[in-house]
């Protein structure tokens, strides 16, 4: 066996596991449930943390109620964009002590609803 075919084979073996480690863990990226608002939540960096505060929002509508209004003003990939013309319009929320944008608020508690 040539040196050429024991580093090729290493290589493969390594780039397999690597792609295993990628698909099937955690390690790499949180990989979640598919769920009907993926389209919303996939903007989220981390969507348990955003779960865990939007449980403490305060009568907040259903899922599908959150997901149409956030749908409305809600363009992929312009979470911060919203957040900020959310902040400097004022409308903001306050959830356990902190104050948010709105947007982020209902984006947190349709996660804590799935």
């Amino acid at each position: 066996m040539k040196r050429r075919s024991v580093i090729a084979g290493v290589a493969a073996v390594g780039a397999a596991a690597a792609a295993g480690l990628y698909r099937f863990t955690d390690l790499f990226v949180k990989h979640y449930p598919p769920t009907p608002y993926d389209d919303l939540l996939v903007q989220l960096v981390d969507r348990q943390q955003a779960s865990r505060l939007g449980a403490r929002l305060a009568d907040a509508p259903d899922a599908s109620t959150l997901a149409a209004q956030l749908r409305t003003g809600l363009k992929p990939g312009s979470l911060g964009a919203a957040a900020e013309a959310d902040a400097a319009a004022g409308r903001v929320t306050e959830v356990d002590g902190w104050v948010l944008p709105k947007t982020v608020a209902l984006l947190s508690a349709l996660a804590s609803k799935v």
